[in-house]
């Protein structure tokens, strides 16, 4: 077994501990691994040990990535496709490789970037599966809509052509206040039933990572971005798009 399958299992059983001790069903969680700054091999090592969904960060990095592991996977023994999720800070004149090289964006945080996503789109393939990003913690350095403005961006990206909106996305403070983390994806379900109280049924909840996925277990995640505890320790590179 592999050092990356290795820590792969052991993200696995964590999720599905954090699920029982919550008392959920473990495959009510997907596990994405955020391959950012990892080379195709690193993809390649964790997709053989039956890992299907990866995150990245950067354009230019995430579809290289998946232009070079389209087609290459092995199929025997595997299950599926490769799905990719971009998780990162989207600008506008970055969109159009987006739409067209994943299968996800979690970031959507206005207006404009889910219209550039939607006219970008290829109309051959399926819709883009989207998340609203919600700045939960107010931090001015953080990306997100603010919560009390996500309702009406979730309305207005739900109803544009080419896009799926599935749920919501956050990415709290880093602390080791596992109270305060847990009142962050709190206020994310909170906002996921608002808006399933006005009609909009979303079914994804995109939070936690590798040091805070139990309480993000605990308030609803469906889904449970993590790196680090899968392929290691990774270093920025110091400039990406």
């Amino acid at each position: 077994m592999t050092t990356i399958e290795q820590r792969l299992r052991a993200v696995q059983a964590r999720v599905a501990a954090a699920a029982k001790a919550a008392g959920r069903d473990p495959a009510s969680v997907r596990l994405l691994a955020v391959s950012k700054t990892w080379p195709a091999d690193a993809v390649r090592e964790a997709a053989a040990a039956g890992q299907r969904a990866f995150g990245e960060n950067y354009v230019q990095e995430g579809v290289a990535k998946v232009e070079a592991l389209r087609g290459s996977m092995p199929k025997e023994g595997l299950d599926g496709p490769l799905e990719w999720h971009f998780i990162g800070p989207l600008q506008s004149n970055k969109t159009r490789p987006v739409a067209n090289a994943f299968d996800w964006v979690h970031s959507i945080d206005r207006l404009k970037i889910a219209e550039r996503l939607s006219a970008q789109r290829d109309v051959h393939l399926p819709p883009l599966n989207v998340c609203i990003q919600v700045n939960v913690s107010g931090e001015d350095s953080k990306s997100g809509v603010a919560p009390d403005e996500a309702a009406a961006l979730a309305k207005a990206v739900a109803a544009l052509p080419r896009l799926r909106l599935r749920g919501l996305m956050c990415i709290p403070e880093p602390t080791d206040d596992a109270a305060l983390l847990r009142s962050r994806f709190a206020l994310l379900r909170a906002l996921k039933a608002e808006l399933a109280d006005e009609g909009l049924v979303l079914d994804t909840l995109s939070m936690g990572m590798s040091h805070d996925v139990e309480p993000a277990v605990a308030e609803g995640a469906t889904m449970v971005r993590v790196g680090t505890a899968i392929f290691g320790e990774r270093t920025r590179p110091a400039a990406q798009a």
